[in-house]
């Protein structure tokens, strides 16, 4: 049985319904597709419902899915009867084939592409190139032969209007190594003529809408398909087919499978003819007829590679033969249309065979011997056209409809026999079951002397003028008694059916009645040898070898062909041994509306399908016995959990005992039989069960497989962080003593060295010591400035102090901080800056120092400053420990302003070459000077004053900010000023000069 899936979505196979029933079995065929599963199975018989939509379960993770799987393993699909075929053939080395079947529009040639597409993908995992030539022109193969023997329906827009058998054959390892393809009943009356609604084949539409416009010219022909009588119905028909993409897809194609270019020129040349054919007029003149173009005449003779006075022959004469006289027997207008006709679906009858046997050279297995290469085995994929009940059905249908019959009585016979077979191999009793056998119907058509096509080729033989109606007469002579044989002469009741016309036949899938116009024309299939030894005469080597025939002699006697009906049946009795000598599986495709909509389910509509299908019968031959059987291995790897006694794996003899064990457990041993091989189980009922109490049983499992396999994978997890936490504390203990050692072996011996270790580099430092690496830094840093300290006499010391406390707070800031000079700070008191009032500057500072207890003088000088009135002025400043002094010169350096120096908060510097400080105070009263008087002139000073000062804050601990910036900031009377500093050539000292928004400092330049 399938995967079990949930019941909202039905039952997946038809085999486990409660009850067999059509309502049943409708009611659950609905819910599928209404739920978008359009596959259900019959035991090993897929169920397929035409979605009319694109589904998203065709691409290569579902063909993963299902390969190597059994059938019951996985939700229905074809893809699960692909690989139930391609095993069957590759484990058993057995023939095997799929048998598509359905009306048309139901979803065949698609169900068969996608079986193609699944064999392709599971096979040539070495992707040998040979195979995979094969493998793609298989698969190209489809496209072409669409082209040709597809046409839009009104049922269908790709309906297949000829039947395909397709062997595929493989080597001992299961790679396609070639193939062969037959084709049935080319549906070629549809060249000249279709019903409203539809259009001719794809590849005229494809031809005149994606061919070139210079491959048209050549052809002369032109891009309307209206402009041609034989197809011109179709021209006008809505379609939502893309015939320019299709032509370039079918011409690559081509190329793929091997036709050469000059094969595909003769093919559009063929189809170009048959379509000016089509627009040949003939006309009486007197007693002669005539062509009224002979323009038309003479492209149709270039195109077929022939003389235009040959073919203007063919077409208006018949040459006859009576004893060793040749007679030319002229035709009438009708006659010339009729032979016209014929002529055009001949070409293109001759032209789907010449591809089909072309296909069939390329792909044909060469050059394999099996006693060299092991076993050569086939799949064959038939997909033919389904049962046919149309408004008014004529022979072509008949003979479709034939073909089911034939195929149904081959579905009902293999069906039994394997359900047989199975039993008598598992020592199972087997029990008889009635079924309608169809071979009444098959005798009824096809039985010598009293079958419908002998009486039919008996007409077509008789001498004399044979009509429809004495065929129609001879039917009910001979079949007046058949059960399933009827007609209006025999019912005079029957309305439906029409005097001297109609009959019908009870098919298995329902009643159909045949309309008899047009089969003893259809039957003779009449082509006038004048038209064979035409082709056979053309100097186009491919068109000549397609009319072999037309090399035989006018005078020549042979023997008489045989008829349509009669052709078509010898191939379907062949097909059918075929068939039978494979192992068979199924695919019945059902079409669930005529609008072609997703959402539609015509139940009436399918029903009818369903009966002439024959589902429910398959349906009942495979619950006559039993509704599901397994293999005592599969059984118990699907059901082992179930009981304690076989989970997770049992110890008694056999599987077989172990799976008695387990139906006995669930007490379900009265509804089962033990084959040799198999268990086979009885109702629907126990299987569900089963599946219940295995998928109660799964949730456990993978609870407690969970909780095993986190721990598990915890407990691993825990160990490898935990030894990668080891590794990592071990490594980086090799890194921090191979640091180290470096660290020493590079430092060895810097106390000797005269810079004490400045040139030698560091080593890099691993990531997990960087702090301590800066730490280890910072102590050599400090033993190297203690190395250099000892070295300086004491009384240097404080100059030290004061170019480190510069340095470090004007470093980049400044250029010229004077580290390279002396500091004398006090440059008040020397004779240098000041020679002739030194006495009087010397005697004022020690009456400060009298007076204000200061220790130490801190620094003097010159400046130019800004009063109170926002005026410069030249004054003095003199920096002790505890005091900053404004002083003026002119008056013995009378102090004109005092202000402690805990009030000072810090300075502020420009980053140029001048001399400007600002000097900050809590009471925002700053003070702002310029140093000047300097000797030499260009002196630096402002690093020595900066240096000094902040070195004093720094040994009594007080904070004490610098700050370098252009423009400097400050505040004076309350309110905040901006200090620019300009250096002007011309300028003798430096002044300041008012602006709006403060002051601006000119400094003399160079």
């Amino acid at each position: 049985m399938a995967e079990q899936e949930s019941l909202e979505f039905g039952k997946a196979d038809f085999v486990l319904m409660d009850t067999i029933n059509m309502s049943e079995f409708m009611a659950n065929l609905k819910l599928r597709f209404e739920k978008g599963r359009i596959y259900t199975y019959i035991g090993e018989v897929v169920v397929s419902v035409n979605p009319y939509r694109s589904m998203n379960i065709y691409g290569k993770d579902t063909i993963e899915q299902y390969k190597g799987r059994e059938l019951y393993e996985r939700p229905p699909h074809l893809f699960a009867i692909a690989d139930a075929t391609y095993k069957a053939m590759k484990r058993r080395s057995k023939d095997t084939c799929i048998v598509i079947s359905g009306e048309s529009g139901a979803g065949k040639t698609e169900a068969s592409k996608y079986i193609m597409q699944f064999i392709a993908a599971t096979t040539n995992p070495s992707q040998r190139q040979e195979v995979e030539r094969v493998k793609n022109t298989l698969l190209k193969s489809n496209c072409v032969l669409e082209a040709f023997g597809n046409a839009k329906t009104n049922r269908n827009d790709n309906s297949s209007r000829f039947g395909k058998y397709m062997d595929i054959n493989f080597d001992f390892k299961g790679d396609p190594i070639g193939g062969h393809i037959n084709n049935y009943l080319l549906e070629k009356s549809r060249v000249i003529v279709q019903q409203g609604g539809e259009r001719s084949f794809h590849s005229f539409y494809q031809l005149l809408l994606g061919g070139p416009e210079k491959l048209l010219r050549s052809l002369h022909i032109e891009k309307n398909p209206t402009t041609y009588n034989f197809i011109k119905g179709g021209g006008v028909v809505k379609s939502a087919i893309n015939d320019a993409a299709d032509f370039k897809a079918v011409a690559d194609a081509m190329k793929v499978i091997g036709f050469t270019a000059e094969e595909i020129q003769t093919v559009y040349k063929i189809l170009a003819t048959i379509l000016h054919l089509g627009n040949l007029k003939f006309t009486m003149d007197g007693d002669a007829t005539i062509i009224e173009s002979s323009k038309l005449l003479s492209v149709i003779a270039e195109l077929l590679s022939t003389k235009t006075d040959a073919v203007e022959k063919a077409l208006l004469y018949r040459t006859v033969a009576t004893g060793r006289d040749v007679i030319d027997k002229q035709h009438t207008d009708q006659e010339a249309s009729y032979g016209r006709d014929a002529f055009a679906k001949a070409i293109y009858d001759r032209l789907f065979c010449w591809i089909v046997n072309r296909i069939n050279d390329i792909i044909e297995v060469k050059n394999y011997d099996a006693r060299i290469h092991g076993k050569n085995t086939v799949i064959g994929v038939l997909d033919i056209y389904g049962f046919e009940i149309f408004d008014d059905n004529s022979l072509e249908q008949f003979c479709i409809n034939y073909c089911n019959e034939k195929l149904q009585q081959l579905f009902i016979q293999l069906v039994l026999k394997q359900e047989q077979e199975e039993y008598q191999r598992e020592g199972i009793p087997w029990r008889h079951i009635d079924y309608f056998n169809n071979q009444i119907i098959v005798d009824l058509v096809e039985l010598q002397h009293k079958g419908i096509i002998s009486i039919l080729d008996d007409a077509c033989v008789n001498v004399g003028k044979v009509t429809d109606k004495m065929f129609l007469d001879a039917l009910n002579t001979k079949l007046q008694k058949h059960a399933h044989y009827t007609s209006r002469k025999l019912c005079a009741s029957d309305k439906t059916l029409e005097f001297e016309r109609d009959f019908r036949i009870k098919h298995y899938a329902g009643h159909v009645v045949y309309s008899v116009n047009g089969f003893i024309d259809k039957n003779k299939d009449t082509l006038f040898q004048d038209f064979k030894r035409l082709m056979y005469n053309s100097s186009n080597p491919v068109l000549k070898n397609m009319w072999p025939e037309g090399k035989l002699s006018i005078t020549e006697v042979t023997k008489r062909p045989l008829t349509a009906a009669t052709l078509f049946k010898n191939s379907m009795i062949a097909l059918v041994e075929n068939l039978a000598s494979k192992e068979p599986y199924y695919v019945r495709c059902i079409k669930p509306n005529e609008q072609k909509s997703p959402l539609l389910f015509d139940e009436r509509r399918c029903q009818h399908q369903v009966e002439y299908l024959g589902l429910m019968e398959n349906v009942r031959v495979r619950r006559a016995g039993f509704a599901n059987r397994q293999t005592y291995e599969r059984f118990l790897q699907r059901y082992k959990m179930i009981s304690e006694f076989t989970w997770p794996n049992h110890d008694m003899r056999t599987d077989q005992e172990a799976v008695k064990k387990l139906i006995e457990c669930c007490e379900f041993q009265h509804d089962v039989a033990y084959g040799k091989t198999k268990l086979f189980i009885r109702t629907p009922r126990t299987l569900f069960t089963l599946e219940e109490r295995r998928t109660q049983m799964i949730e456990r499992i993978v609870l407690f497989l969970q909780k095993i396999w986190r721990g598990t994978i915890a407990r691993l997890r825990y160990k490898r962080t935990r030894a990668v936490y080891t590794i990592i504390n071990y490594y980086r203990k090799y890194k921090v003593k191979s640091y180290i050692r470096e660290v020493g072996k590079r430092f060895q011996n810097v106390g000797t060295l005269k810079d004490y270790g400045k040139h030698v580099k560091w080593p890099t430092p691993p990531k997990i010591i960087r702090t301590f690496d800066e730490t280890l830094k910072s102590v050599y840093q400090r033993w190297r400035a203690f190395q250099l300290i000892k070295s300086i006499p004491p009384a240097d010391l404080p100059q030290v102090r004061a170019k480190v406390a510069a340095f470090a707070n004007l470093k980049g800031q400044r250029g010229d901080l004077g580290l390279q000079r002396s500091w004398e700070g006090n440059y008040l008191a020397t004779k240098r800056d000041n020679p002739q009032m030194t006495p009087a500057f010397s005697a004022r500072a020690n009456e400060l120092k009298r007076k204000d207890k200061y220790m130490n003088t801190l620094f003097s000088s010159h400046v130019r400053k800004i009063n109170r009135f926002n005026k410069p002025e030249d004054r003095a400043i003199f920096i002790t420990d505890r005091h900053l002094y404004k002083l003026d010169p002119l008056k013995q350096y009378q102090v004109m302003k005092t202000i402690p120096l805990y009030n000072v908060t810090g300075v502020s510097v420009s980053t140029g070459k001048d001399q400007l400080v600002v000097f900050h105070t809590k009471d925002n009263k700053d003070l702002i000077v310029c140093l000047h008087k300097m000797q030499p002139a260009n002196e630096n000073r402002i690093g020595e004053l900066v240096g000094i000062v902040a070195n004093h804050f720094r040994s009594e601990k007080r904070n004490f900010h610098v700050k370098a910036s252009d423009p400097v900031q400050c505040t004076m009377h309350g309110k905040k000023y901006t200090i620019i500093v300009e250096t002007k050539i011309n300028q003798s000292q430096p002044d300041f000069t008012k602006t709006r928004s403060g002051f601006v400092l000119s400094w003399p330049g160079i």
